[in-house]
């Protein structure tokens, strides 16, 4: 699928960031169960990943020749393409107010590589900052252990500064008590340690979120598994096909959902901030 959307977009060079938006049609299409006919299906109202209308637009700058004109009407849907050199037409960067936004996000004064971060990308810096607010720098953690959490029996190593190294041993973790709190145990340099964590998975189901019926055209659902970042209409509102609904984020993909067709929207079923799975309702049309 991959080869298939180069040659659907000309060929093109293929280096980050290009590279990247290449890869996000291609998960997309293949979540979606789409060929590069479908695409090039004008009858279809589809959602590209705000990656690949970056990159069609021209604002990754322009391949030799130009991108395939058919495919450029169809995923800009009448947006002007940027033919000049993308950051030529861009406001200069206003550092000492961006220090700022970054001082706020932080709570101290930001270092020039967070300011320069945040100018570069607002809102990955934006979700990195709430993060080390809330849990401290976790940079330090290998990456299995970020993600998965350790075993019973396993052991890491943390340099939390130069000359510092942190050992921690998982020992065991109890069953919950009638409040849902644990008991985790673990070795901290060979001293115990124990801490009381609530798991949160007991006493709640797994709220199953309503499902799009496809043979509903009323129905938008999601394409793809992913976060609820902007929702742009609320019920009541009149919307045209084309129009913006809501914005998800995958694995720093952001795909914008648009209005298969003109109507009255009934229900918003999702907020900013919501997880969303592959076939759930997330608007409904009237």
């Amino acid at each position: 699928m991959y080869a298939q959307v180069n040659t659907l977009f000309g060929d093109i060079v293929k280096v980050t960031p290009t590279s990247k938006a290449v890869g996000d049609m291609a998960l997309f299409m293949v979540a979606n169960n789409l060929t590069p006919e479908d695409v090039l299906d004008t009858n279809r109202e589809l959602a590209f990943p705000a990656s690949v209308v970056d990159l069609i637009g021209g604002r990754m700058g322009q391949p030799l020749g130009g991108f395939p004109e058919e495919v450029q009407k169809i995923i800009l849907k009448g947006e002007s393409p940027v033919l000049e050199r993308p950051g030529a037409s861009m406001e200069p960067a206003d550092f000492g107010a961006a220090k700022e936004i970054v001082k706020g996000f932080l709570k101290r004064e930001p270092l020039n590589r967070e300011v320069v971060s945040y100018l570069l990308y607002p809102q990955v810096f934006e979700e990195y900052a709430a993060h080390t607010v809330q849990y401290t720098d976790t940079s330090m953690l290998p990456t299995p252990a970020f993600f998965y959490g350790l075993e019973v029996g396993e052991e890491i190593a943390i340099d939390i500064e130069k000359g510092k190294t942190l050992i921690i041993s998982f020992v065991s973790v109890s069953d919950p008590n009638e409040d849902g709190m644990r008991l985790v145990s673990f070795e901290l340099n060979g001293q115990p340690r124990n801490v009381s964590i609530k798991d949160l998975s007991i006493g709640g189901s797994t709220n199953a979120r309503e499902q799009a019926d496809p043979a509903n055209s009323s129905h938008i659902g999601s394409s793809m598994p992913g976060m609820v970042v902007k929702v742009f209409v609320e019920p009541g509102d009149k919307v045209t096909k084309g129009q913006k609904l809501l914005v998800l984020e995958a694995m720093k993909m952001e795909t914008t959902i648009y209005a298969e067709q003109d109507g009255d929207i009934k229900r918003v079923l999702v907020a900013p901030g919501q997880q969303v799975e592959t076939g759930d309702l997330l608007v409904d049309l009237s």
